[in-house]
């Protein structure tokens, strides 16, 4: 057993009990777990989940808890590695926790989700798009945020109306998140009439992309389309400009981080993403909001889709009363409206939200915003 190598209990306001006390009461607080990438390239991510789910700990524990027992949050780290993705479900699993707000990674989530399932375990993850996750049609796995084929839909649309008669590059890093984005940005923007010059992976994790890049510039590519994380997406741009490339760079939710900025510099002005229009800005996420910024955090990126898939949980937990892994999902899905800081939010029979909602952002002077 390696438990303490890869998880570790994050105890929620002051009425919680330590772990051991908790065995030994009759109801001692109800588990939950929190999975994501804690560490490797992607941590970034996994900090904003962590302090999503935190704050919606503390802010249900402070409102009584759930059915009147406090919560417990154990995290994960899963590296976006799919290997360490089962072994972090199987350790939470066996700790016993109601539901998982996770994975991060489709490659994560997808594996993990399986674990889950025969575990008994309720699945909820702020970030996974690639459509395999809910398409598996396993009772216990939902998202809060949309798929890869609503949001391939809108940037490869994009991308040939406003690129008509540009040469296209189409790259991924043959991840499930990346490929699968990719793909989905490819398919409709060849049925909109523009087709790729260059459909090519790259290798993540690497640093010098001067290969991939030379053959960008050979092929007079104008514009880059990345199905990928913003460590990779951010030197590929970087190192275009630095050949001498006057391109744009697309990407997609993965990019929603400052992150991308340290890594692109200025390379990255003018670069586009996809993702939901900001969670910051809408009032249903004002007060909470303030709670984060009181303690120096901004609520960006995934932040507040890992509060809202909390706050879901807790609610349909009540509405069920019950904590039951099958009761809890089969009331997220007959009993939306919930009513969340992305606003309400409703569940398909796959668990999917029925409203997606991506829109594009632009990044200028080290920050971006939604394009008007």
């Amino acid at each position: 057993m390696q438990r303490r190598t890869l998880l570790g209990a994050t105890i929620a306001g002051p009425a919680i009990l330590a772990a051991g006390g908790a065995r030994a009461q009759a109801r001692g607080p109800i588990r939950i777990g929190m999975a994501g990438p804690l560490t490797g390239a992607n941590a970034t991510f996994g900090a904003q989940m962590r302090e999503g789910a935190s704050q919606a700990v503390t802010d249900i524990n402070a409102a009584g808890g759930v059915l009147g027992q406090q919560i417990v949050l154990e995290t994960g780290d899963d590296a976006c590695d799919p290997r360490q993705a089962v072994s972090v479900a199987n350790q939470l699993s066996g700790r016993q926790v109601r539901v998982v707000i996770g994975h991060y990674c489709s490659g994560s989530s997808i594996p993990a989700s399986k674990v889950y399932l025969e575990e008994g375990v309720l699945q909820i993850s702020p970030a996974s798009t690639n459509p395999a996750y809910t398409d598996q049609g396993g009772w216990n796995t939902f998202r809060t945020c949309g798929r890869d084929d609503q949001q391939g839909a809108i940037a490869g649309k994009y991308i040939a109306d406003t690129y008509k008669g540009k040469r296209v590059a189409v790259l991924h890093d043959n991840s499930a998140y990346g490929k699968g984005l990719a793909d989905e940005t490819k398919k409709a923007m060849n049925a909109a009439g523009l087709n790729e010059e260059i459909y090519a992976a790259y290798t993540p994790g690497e640093r010098d992309y001067n290969a991939i890049v030379s053959r960008l510039k050979a092929g007079n590519i104008d514009v880059i389309y990345v199905g990928g994380y913003h460590t990779e997406a951010g030197l590929i741009v970087r190192q275009a400009k630095e050949q001498g490339m006057n391109v744009t760079l697309i990407g997609g939710d993965a990019l929603m981080t400052n992150e991308f900025w340290q890594i692109s510099g200025a390379a990255g002005e003018g670069t586009l993403m996809t993702f939901s229009s900001d969670p910051r800005k809408r009032p249903t996420a004002a007060e909470v909001v303030e709670r984060f910024r009181a303690r120096n955090v901004n609520p960006e990126g995934f932040v507040l889709y890992t509060y809202a898939a909390t706050q879901i949980w807790a609610e349909a937990a009540k509405k069920a009363n019950s904590v039951d892994p099958r009761r809890v999902a089969e009331t997220m899905k007959s009993s939306g409206p919930w009513q969340t800081v992305l606003g309400p939010i409703s569940f398909d029979r796959k668990g999917d939200v029925t409203v997606p909602d991506y829109v594009f952002y632009v990044w200028k002077n080290g920050s971006y915003a939604e394009m008007s």
